[in-house]
């Protein structure tokens, strides 16, 4: 039997870090302390900061804080429908850009050239996709000649540097942070905003505290996924994931709606204030990737041999695919990002990468 390995399905939790998972105490304190350390780390203050039910609802807030209702807002042409969730609950209208196959992200080329056909342009959202750093200094040269507003979308990139030396979060006028599962900060729920302007209002933090369903699906994903990667030993993983499901013990990160009015599980901050305080500088991407052909071919045979690397985010340009009719996506407007949504796969980097040298060798056959 081989050994199983794992792109998500919170495979880079040890036993120690689920059971801290399962009793960790949260309090207001914490919170604060948490809205604390991101002010300082981000170049805020505390009043400008707070901890929120998600990251879409971080971005929302963030948009609102500094755009007027209706205003066009760029954002990549790859990317998940939280972020479309995002900007409709701010009022605005996104314009999607088109991505550069090299860096999942659109450049400075292609964000001039968008310019050019849509000059009532107000402001960019930078997501540094799987946390591989755009070119920043391009990007906000550019801006900065449009008079545009930048807001950092970190689900993908906290702790990862710019190359000119600056932290992701440390450029635009606001930063949303997700707490989600798999995201570059994991506490399975949650999420944090971060207004960097402050000559912008102040934030009012939300008043209701989180539900008691949401919280125990954070403290308990962990180890449901560690009975996942146990049950996939003898192919029964699929069947305990639905019924997780089905039973709303666990919920698909896509489906946790916006909510202005719930504030994360306080044990949240806790868990995350730990991860930051733990990240190393210069942090790498969170996910590698590669461009395939026969994809779905390519992850059966992986799957045979040990590697369930299915759980890739971008099977459409806007993710995940029972979305995808909803975001009114132009495909001929970005043919890069469509085509790369058709052959891409995700690689996970918090293993040694010698553990994954057989799959290596088989997604070598497929590569473009």
């Amino acid at each position: 039997m081989p050994k199983h390995y794992f792109l998500g399905q919170a495979s880079r939790f040890s036993a120690g870090e689920r059971f801290r998972r399962l009793f960790t105490i949260g309090t207001k304190k914490g919170q604060a302390q948490l809205c604390d350390y991101l002010a300082k780390r981000y170049g805020s203050d505390y009043a400008h900061v707070a901890i929120v039910k998600n990251g879409r609802t971080a971005l929302a807030i963030a948009l609102k804080s500094a755009l007027e209702p209706g205003s066009k807002v760029v954002v990549n042409g790859f990317t998940c429908y939280a972020v479309l969730e995002a900007l409709k609950a701010a009022g605005m209208t996104p314009v999607f850009a088109d991505i550069n196959p090299e860096t999942l992200h659109y450049d400075a080329k292609i964000l001039e050239s968008l310019l050019k056909k849509e000059p009532s342009i107000k402001a960019i959202v930078v997501q540094n996709t799987l946390g591989m750093p755009v070119d920043i200094a391009q990007i906000e040269k550019l801006t900065q000649k449009n008079n545009l507003l930048i807001f950092e979308d970190l689900a993908h990139c906290v702790g990862v540097s710019y190359a000119d030396g600056r932290e992701a979060g440390t450029v635009g006028v606001a930063a949303a942070l997700s707490f989600g599962k798999e995201k570059s900060l994991d506490a399975a729920a949650g999420g944090a905003v971060v207004i960097r302007d402050l000559n912008l209002p102040a934030i009012k933090a939300p008043a209701k505290r989180a539900k008691f369903a949401d919280t125990f699906r954070a403290r308990f994903y962990p180890t449901f996924c560690a009975f996942y990667r146990l049950l996939a030993k003898i192919k029964l993983e699929t069947f305990w994931m639905g019924f997780l499901i089905k039973t709303h013990q666990v919920e698909r990160s896509a489906d946790n709606k916006l909510d202005f009015s719930r504030r994360a599980p306080l044990f949240v901050s806790k868990i995350i204030l730990k991860q930051l305080q733990a990240l190393p500088k210069n942090r790498p991407p969170i996910r590698k990737f590669v461009l395939v052909k026969n994809r779905d071919e390519l992850l059966a045979k992986l799957k045979r041999k040990g590697y369930h690397f299915d759980g890739f985010w971008f099977e459409t340009p806007i993710a995940p695919e029972r979305f995808y009719k909803k975001a009114n996506y132009d495909e001929a407007a970005c043919p890069n990002a469509t085509e790369v949504a058709k052959t891409i796969i995700n690689l996970p980097t918090h293993y040694d990468e010698s553990k994954l040298n057989q799959a290596l060798k088989i997604i070598k056959e497929y590569q473009k």
